[in-house]
């Protein structure tokens, strides 16, 4: 008698194909559209027979061939040719494995998932339609969760990823195999899109927020990845990265939703299976002798989760590794960052010093005013740290944000009535 699974192992069975089930239709009939579509077909196909009948050995080519199926059915009746009967073309679980399969598992899958990423973070589209398009189409989100986590209407987020999939259309995007040259340039792109995906979670991150899941699913993408290119030194980086950052998450927000700073949170709280791991991985990544970007901030995130206390954080080796991180990848968001740990080492003025020919480049960042406020108000110059606190509240991405500037406007307003 077969094993009947339950809905969970279902759901964790489609969401685990999906992405090379979706990137292995995408180059059959290069149509985004077309391949979601017959995806989602094969998708209600299993829902149906593999309860009955059993989960086939692999399936993700169980899904790759229904869905194919599904889709030549759709080409040939928009052909107006006789449609294939999907009933006769659907596999048994236990039938041996058809020509068909064999093929699929002589397939170099990697460069269809890797190809199916790049589409998804194409140059051409901006970085809230790359992130949308990739929760839709690689993770599986529906257009209603996303709308959710953006906080605009249902019909708003499927215009958005409606005109994100026609620009990609537009473009030609190529679907040969890519030579070494492109293969490290879509890796690149496809890297910085997870971390797009991160980053939007771990703005607002807190356990009740709508976005809190980007952070898993962009862990989960990262894993993925790393399973195709296990020797990759940077994506071990980038998921020792965000594995860091992320095991603070509990620790990160009171009760009441406000922020808690860093050097306020209790530490017994942060994950320490996800440290472990992450400062594993970036050992194993430091090995390669080819530092990057990812691994660089993985070992400022890993300063901060070694220190049992944060008066015992390693500032100075904080400072070296963004001044190591400005050499590699030039931005005033990372000299930002570097005034932090330079006015843990040398005060208040000396940051304020680094940080005033950054007021054109960052003038519209708000991390840059809530620090410039911060320094301002050490140094006693109140007038001037409202007015820097202000404009970090007019630049507030979210309601934690602007809540963390209130904290301090709060503290500058009972010091000047204490004078």
């Amino acid at each position: 008698m077969a094993h009947i699974p339950d809905s969970s192992w279902l759901e964790a069975k489609l969401t685990g194909a999906r992405p090379r089930a979706v990137a292995a239709l995408l180059r059959y009939f290069r149509d985004l559209d077309l391949a979601e579509e017959a995806y989602q077909e094969a998708c209600l196909r299993a829902l149906k027979t593999w309860p009955k009948n059993g989960p086939p050995r692999d399936c993700a080519s169980w899904l790759i061939m229904v869905g194919r199926n599904v889709a030549l059915d759709h080409v040939r009746k928009r052909s107006k040719l006789t449609p294939l009967s999907l009933e006769d073309a659907l596999p048994e679980p236990d039938d041996a494995e058809p020509e068909i399969a064999a093929r699929l598992d002589a397939i170099d899958y990697r460069d269809d998932i890797l190809r199916l990423l790049f589409i998804c973070c194409h140059p051409e589209l901006p970085a809230t339609q790359q992130i949308a398009l990739a929760l839709r189409i690689v993770s599986g989100l529906t257009v209603k969760q996303i709308a959710h986590a953006f906080l605009v209407n249902e019909r708003a987020m499927e215009q958005r990823i409606t005109r994100a999939k026609a620009r990609i259309a537009q473009a030609n995007v190529p679907f040969e195999s890519p030579t070494p040259d492109e293969h490290s340039e879509r890796f690149d792109a496809v890297a910085a899109m997870i971390y797009l995906v991160f980053n939007e979670g771990y703005t607002d991150a807190h356990p009740k927020s709508e976005r809190a899941g980007f952070c898993g699913e962009a862990i989960r993408l990262a894993r993925l990845l790393l399973r195709m290119f296990p020797a990759e030194p940077e994506m071990m980086g980038l998921l020792a990265l965000m594995l860091l950052q992320h095991s603070r998450r509990d620790a990160r927000f009171d009760d009441s939703g406000a922020p808690i700073l860093l050097d306020d949170q209790d530490r017994t709280r942060w994950d320490q299976r996800a440290i472990a791991e992450a400062l594993a991985m970036l050992d194993k990544a430091m090995r390669h002798r080819r530092p990057g970007p990812y691994q660089i901030q993985a070992a400022i995130a890993a300063m901060h989760a070694r220190a049992p206390r944060p008066e015992e954080t390693d500032w100075a080796g904080i400072e070296q590794l963004y001044a190591a991180l400005e050499r590699h990848t030039p931005s005033p968001v990372i000299t930002l960052n570097r005034a932090v740990a330079v006015s843990k080492l040398h005060g208040a003025q000396a940051a304020l010093d680094l940080i005033e020919p950054l007021v054109e480049p960052l003038e519209g960042y708000f991390y840059f005013h809530g620090l410039r406020g911060a320094l301002l108000e050490r140094l006693a110059r109140h007038a001037e740290a409202r007015e820097a606190f202000g404009r970090a509240i007019a630049l507030a991405n979210t309601p934690a944000e602007a809540m963390h500037i209130r904290q301090h406007l709060d503290r500058l307003q009972s010091a000047e009535k204490s004078l």
